[in-house]
């Protein structure tokens, strides 16, 4: 199925004037997700709209938005009233300052959005611009869900990708965590040289389809099961030794890879003349 774009407008960089659409890069479909039932009669339950004054249930079309400004005082909010709020950002993305695309500390990015040109005209200006910023990322505002939001925009393959990002006012400081508050000011470096080496072992290339969600995968097949009858018993799940000798962790966990190396490359030169022997035959 085609991706729906959430959001049309213009994207802007100086005079230049783009249209676009704004489609989420994420499928919210991907993940399991569960109703609430009436356990005795396994129902869906109803979320019903009460009001506790008149003792009643007030349909949609009864309802209406209310700030509250005072304890128990509303002032009531139109659809009309809402629509006044023309800022530039409702039906623009201003990209005001451009920084290299890894300037912007990851906790800040929320959530991310692919951008594509509105209509062919709109192709090549868009290409241009996306060349133009490799190796860049703009910063601008848009007006999305009720709110604005500030952005990263930057290319990625042959459209851009869009974040919204996290105002600097919701980042909590990690003075904040007690727990690292009395962290070692120093440590053993033969400890860091040794823990680099067993990291080291581990380094390659990333490929994140490689990995999958293995508790959405037990999930569904707890689900499977369940509708077929079938009873999974779940598997014991021991809890890691806890660490009293870091050094001694340390080498064992060298000597566990470098065993398991060895195993693995007498397995290869094994296989290798089976292998060759076949394909003479």
């Amino acid at each position: 199925m085609a991706a729906r774009p959430t959001w049309k407008g213009y994207l802007k960089v100086s005079l230049v004037n783009i249209p676009i659409k704004v489609f989420p890069a994420t499928d919210a479909g991907a993940t399991l997700s569960f109703n609430q039932l009436h356990g005795e009669c396994q129902t869906r339950i109803q979320q019903k709209r009460w009001c506790p004054k008149c003792e009643k249930e007030v349909p949609n079309t009864d309802i209406v938005k209310g700030y509250e400004f005072e304890k128990g005082r509303y002032v009531v909010m139109e659809e009309e009233d809402i629509e006044k709020v023309r800022v530039e950002s409702t039906r623009v993305i201003n990209l005001e300052k451009f920084t290299d695309d890894t300037a912007i500390d990851p906790i800040y990015l929320e959530r991310p959005y692919y951008l594509a040109p509105d209509g062919p005209v709109a192709r090549e200006a868009f290409a241009v611009i996306r060349e133009g910023m490799q190796g860049k990322a703009g910063i601008g505002k848009v007006a999305l869900y009720g709110r604005e939001y500030l952005v990263k925009v930057q290319p990625r393959e042959q459209g851009l990708i869009m974040y919204t990002l996290r105002h600097a006012a919701e980042i909590r400081s990690m003075e904040a965590i007690d727990e690292l508050a009395d962290m070692p000011e120093k440590v053993k470096p033969e400890e860091v040289k040794l823990a680099r080496q067993v990291m080291g072992t581990f380094e390659g290339s990333v490929d994140l389809q490689e990995y999958r969600d293995d508790y959405q995968v037990g999930l569904r097949e707890i689900i499977d099961a369940k509708i077929e009858g079938r009873e999974i018993v779940a598997p014991e799940i021991e809890a890691p030794p806890k660490v009293v000798n870091l050094m001694e962790a340390l080498r064992k966990s060298l000597d566990t890879i470098g065993a398991h190396k060895k195993t693995a490359a007498t397995v290869t030169r094994m296989a290798a003349p089976a292998q060759k022997k076949r394909a003479r035959a």
